[in-house]
């Protein structure tokens, strides 16, 4: 094992490893890449699909792509930054696709954020989702206490023959089933091995295993140390912790860590497969 890993803090090399969704281009991760994004092949990740949320952090998204091979870049609005001129940051991600075809994401809905528009995040939000329907491309989707509208939303819009994913899902158990139905999948942050997320543990024994992909949500969401132990002194999630979190996963779902591996990676190729060649 190199001195590199070894300094990462990571005790063992498995993989292959993809992290479903991370924001790599927070600036909380600077250091971390200064010094270990040449090696993140040698933990054994594949590929990370890393969202952007507006234009003012698409091109950190692009900069990382062009640099680091293991880098899906996805670029979206996300639902704390629609404002009156979200049509403006649409546009320009019309244009970022009509270049090259990416996923979309993060967007979505967010009834926590105080001061929220919801009709403004739902005009935002299906206009996205109609682009990616248009371009044939998948989405990633983030909701907090929006659970009952993002369905409506996905079921009027919807079926999303590309797939869609819904990461770090906090709903209900009794709506998985239902967007299922729609395309979803359901990406697993290490946040939830936290002993108080039990019950979002237990929602998580509702998806199927074909629709279950891992996420580290880097630089936030993160876990307990023993789960996730590469961490700064400020509390940033480093991208190494996707180690831990399909570890954590693997237990909880009663697979062999190699058999649940290879259904994670059968599950990320098949949504997100156009971008992991």
């Amino acid at each position: 094992m190199s001195a590199n890993i070894d300094k990462i803090g990571i005790e063992f090399q498995l993989g292959p490893f993809y992290d479903a969704h991370c924001h790599y281009q927070d600036g909380r991760l600077s250091a971390w890449f200064s010094e270990f994004g040449e090696t993140v092949g040698d933990l054994g990740i594949r590929k990370a699909v890393v969202n952007g949320t507006s234009p003012q952090d698409w091109e950190n998204v692009a900069n990382l792509a062009s640099r680091f091979e293991y880098v899906i870049p996805s670029f979206g609005l996300h639902p704390w930054f629609v404002d009156q001129s979200y049509s403006e940051a649409i546009s320009r991600l019309e244009i970022l696709l009509d270049d090259r075809l990416f996923p979309i994401g993060e967007i979505g809905l967010d009834r926590w954020i105080q001061g929220y528009d919801i009709d403004l995040q739902k005009e935002a939000f299906v206009l996205q989702l109609r682009l990616a329907k248009q371009q044939n491309v998948p989405v990633t989707i983030h909701c907090l206490r929006a659970f009952g509208l993002l369905l409506e939303i996905l079921q009027k819009e919807g079926p999303f023959e590309t797939g869609f994913l819904i990461h770090s899902y906090g709903g209900p158990i009794e709506m998985i089933p239902r967007f299922l139905e729609v395309g979803a999948y359901f990406s697993f942050s290490g946040y939830f091995a936290l002993p108080e997320k039990e019950k979002k543990r237990k929602a998580y024994g509702a998806v199927p295993l074909d629709r279950v992909l891992i996420e580290t949500d880097s630089p936030d969401m993160l876990g307990p140390s023993s789960v996730c132990s590469g961490r700064s002194s400020d509390g940033a999630n480093y991208p190494s912790n996707i180690v831990g979190i399909y570890e954590y996963a693997a237990e909880m779902f009663g697979k062999e860590s190699i058999e649940f591996r290879e259904i994670v990676e059968s599950n990320f190729l098949r949504l997100f497969g156009r971008w992991a060649g």
